[in-house]
């Protein structure tokens, strides 16, 4: 009786940890969902113009351009993709909230199960409401949230070896960046269980096929392995180490997990997951980090590393795990506290700006601008990359994704009507807007050029905001 009664007390536990967990996504949720990222919409045009039957092109009738780096992303969302792009963008984050509810519970289930005290259990939990990365990418409507899922659910799968290398490896066909996390954290996983080196690199390799399989695809569809992306925007190592830095601070759970001593002792799933962490830190330093906020290619992991933190916790000194505790959480506080305005904002701004620009751009037949997405969003007209994240012809041009050498006559040959050029500055007056007035590189050398000013005059102005950032819109000269 002694011993069911144990394990009714545990069932209960398991399950109230679950609801917990799917009780934290739901607030992390509700304060990050106006958050919006502008290359949703580059996601979301490629699904759009798959449903309508235009096929995986950038620009409807245009070639067709690997723009979208997780490459099944924009498949997977198409069948959501009758609509317009805010519809669309609205079922996206729906689906991601989702699937990361569910997962979560999944992920809730599995601590509740761990031999850890109970409210080691309540601050991994908790850090699920209050990770501002992690909230606010699984609402953004891009490929984060299933990315995490599938992530997550390797983990969760880690006694079955080749479940958790397939699930890894799809995670890496939608964040290229984790292919080197998802064979670590597979074949050690595989290592726990089998301790054969035949079949430790036999599910290594599982784990490494689907992200290959994206690569041959791209080669046979594009000519080359990888996105346009990693062309238009190419690696920075100083970038690298600093956004590493930052994320392993925001993300929290590094924070958490900071206890070598512990892992080496609990050894099993924790020490795998810390390693393959530390190899995916290594990765998002060697790629340049990312140009999005808030840490996204952390974000996948972190559920991992907080189901770590909470088997690890037993061998770690009560003391010393109290203080990360107290140290994550109140740096967390902070953090949310410091930028949720910011990131909410972020959505409602960019909301408002697609508003004012419909009936600035809705005549429009070609547009030329570095932030593709949100303008893709009010026009179906032909959109001219500045940036070459969806150019094959821009994207190998000289320069970072912001400061392109672009040829004037390459644009004014394009004879889009609209150029929209990003400032940080409101201008007095639109006769009085210099190159001066960009702060970035290719919309300040394009302004410059006496060619491009004997085609186009600014002619009008986007507010982005309420801090002055906005959009000069120019006009092509009759």
């Amino acid at each position: 009786m002694e011993v069911l009664g144990q394990a009714g007390e545990g069932l209960i536990a398991r399950r109230a940890t679950a609801i917990a967990a799917v009780l934290a996504v739901a607030i992390a949720c509700a304060w990050a969902w106006p958050f919006a990222i502008d290359d949703v919409f580059i996601e979301v045009r490629y699904a759009r113009h798959l449903a309508e039957g235009a096929g995986y092109v950038w620009n409807a009738g245009g070639p067709s351009t690997d723009g979208v780096t997780p490459l099944p992303w924009a498949l997977l969302l198409s069948p959501l993709a009758h609509g317009s792009s805010l519809e669309v963008l609205f079922r996206a984050r729906v689906l991601g909230a989702l699937v990361w509810g569910v997962t979560a519970a999944c992920w809730g289930h599995a601590v509740g199960r761990a031999s850890a005290a109970g409210w080691v259990k309540a601050v991994a939990v908790v850090v699920l409401a209050i990770n501002l990365p992690l909230g606010a990418h699984v609402v953004s409507g891009m490929e984060t949230a299933l990315a995490t899922s599938l992530a997550t659910g390797a983990l969760l799968a880690w006694r079955r070896p080749v479940l958790a290398a397939v699930l890894a490896g799809l995670a890496a066909t939608l964040r290229p960046e984790l292919a080197v996390w998802s064979v670590a954290a597979s074949a050690g996983f595989a290592l726990l269980a089998f301790r054969s080196p035949g079949r430790v690199l036999l599910v290594g390799l599982l784990a490494a096929v689907p992200f290959a399989l994206c690569a041959v695809a791209r080669v046979w569809a594009f000519g080359s392995p990888v996105p346009l992306s990693v062309l238009a925007k190419p690696s920075d190592l100083a970038h690298g180490v600093a956004y590493a830095g930052a994320a392993a601070l925001v993300s929290l759970a590094p924070i958490l997990l900071a206890s070598p001593v512990a892992l080496l002792r609990a050894r099993g799933p924790a020490l795998v997951i810390a390693g393959a962490s530390l190899l995916h830190l290594g990765v998002i330093v060697a790629v340049g980090g990312d140009w999005m906020p808030y840490a996204r290619l952390m974000v996948p992991v972190l559920p991992a590393m907080l189901y770590a933190f909470v088997l690890a916790s037993p061998y770690a000194r009560t003391a010393a795990t109290v203080a990360r505790s107290a140290l994550g959480l109140a740096f967390g506080l902070y953090v949310l506290a410091s930028n949720v305005g910011t990131l909410r904002r972020a959505g409602t701004d960019r909301a408002a700006l697609i508003e004012r620009a419909r009936p600035v751009l809705r005549e429009a037949h070609g547009i030329a601008t570095v932030d593709i997405g949100w303008p893709s969003a009010v026009s179906e007209a032909t959109i001219v990359d500045l940036a070459g994240v969806t150019d094959p012809d821009v994207a190998p041009l000289p320069g970072g994704h912001t400061s392109k050498r672009i040829d004037p006559a390459f644009l004014v040959g394009k004879a889009p009507d609209v150029a929209l050029f990003y400032t940080d500055l409101v201008p007095d007056a639109l006769a009085a807007v210099t190159y001066m007035d960009f702060p970035r590189v290719v919309e300040a050398r394009l302004a410059r050029s006496d060619l491009f000013q004997a085609h186009y005059a600014p002619a009008s102005f986007l507010p982005l905001g309420q801090k002055g950032a906005g959009y000069v819109v120019y006009r092509r000269l009759p």
